[in-house]
This record gives C-alpha cells, structure tokens and sequence, in this order.
C-alpha cells in the first residue's frame, strides 16, 4: 500500500482545506494506505528570501517537512483559493522545499514523487482556479500531477461533524482521486 503524505494549504484552525485533506487521509486509511496529514501551522518557515538562505540555509522546519516528504512515496496538496490562486503559505512551503540542500547537495526532495491536487472553497467553483496554478508549480518542479483532481465547492457545508464529506458523490470523487494518486505511486516505485 501507498504512503501518502497529505499537505493542508492553510494555517487557519477550522480551513476547509485543512477538513479536506483529514477527510482525505481517513478515506486513504480506510483503502489501506499510510496517510500522514501536515498542518503547516506546525511547520512555520520565514517568507522565502534568498538572502536568509544564503546566510542560514534552510529553515528548520523546511528540513523536517522534506524529510517527510522524501519519506512518502505519494503527495496530496490541498489548497484554499486565494484571489484565483494558491494560499501564500503553500506557495512558501513549496518554495522553501524546492530549494537544495547542503546535507543533500544534488538531491531534490520531489524527485521520483507523484502528487494529486486538491481544493476546497467556500465558492461555487470550489477552487478550481487555484487548482490550474498548482498543477503548474508541482510540475516545473518536476512532480509527475495526476490528472484526476478534485474541487470542492460550497464547503461551508460539505462536511459532517465527524469531519467526513456528506455528500457521497464527493467522497466518491476523493476515492477516485486518492485510487489513481496510488496506481502511479506504485508503477513509480517498479
């Protein structure tokens, strides 16, 4: 089974993002893979700046989250839209871990990986235009992006108290996402 390493795009308490990516580890865990869900509040990093590389390296956190990273066969990332877009701190974590490692010189901690998008929003469009952004990052960075997606719209009522999706039609979706998100993590690692 496939260890999935489920990154949560904001650092607000109650994100939807944050509701997503759980419900999505759990849907993971209940097809018998390895879920490890980021909460980016317990991974805070200074804004990228070349200046403060060049003087410290990289940021503790950033270390930690790239071992973690390097440690999962699979990545899910799941965003918020913000003005059409990806959430800042997302961007920064994506940033911070896209840089080189003096412990690791060469060694992109994204090499090898495949990852899946998702979105959440309170909006109709569910993120969608966010979606298009990080597709476009993950792969200049050299991730292999699943096709499959999802985008969840109206999210303010997507979710039971359990933290589970109501609606079956989207817990299908998420399903069918996180099938094919592991398909490829498994042709990758033969």
């Amino acid at each position: 089974m496939t260890k999935l390493l489920v990154v949560a795009g904001s650092t607000r308490s109650g994100a939807f993002s944050k509701q997503l990516a759980r419900a999505a580890c759990k849907l993971a865990e209940a097809a018998g893979h390895t879920a490890t869900f980021v909460d980016l509040r317990e991974h805070a990093m200074p804004l990228y700046d070349g200046d403060v590389e060049a003087a410290n390296g990289l940021p503790e956190a950033a270390v930690r989250l790239r071992s973690l990273v390097k440690a999962h066969e699979a990545l899910l990332f799941v965003t918020p839209e913000y003005n059409a877009s990806v959430s800042a701190v997302l961007k920064n974590t994506i940033d911070w871990l896209s840089r080189p490692y003096a412990a690791e010189p060469g060694v992109s901690a994204f090499d090898h990986k495949v990852a899946a998008v998702m979105a959440s929003s309170p909006g109709a469009l569910g993120g969608l235009r966010a979606l298009v952004h990080l597709r476009q990052i993950l792969m200049n960075l050299g991730l292999q992006v699943i096709t499959e997606q999802f985008a969840l719209g109206n999210a303010g009522a997507a979710f039971a108290p359990t933290g589970l999706l109501v609606d079956a039609k989207q817990v299908a979706s998420v399903e069918k996402v996180l099938r094919q998100l592991a398909h490829v993590a498994s042709r990758l690692a033969n």
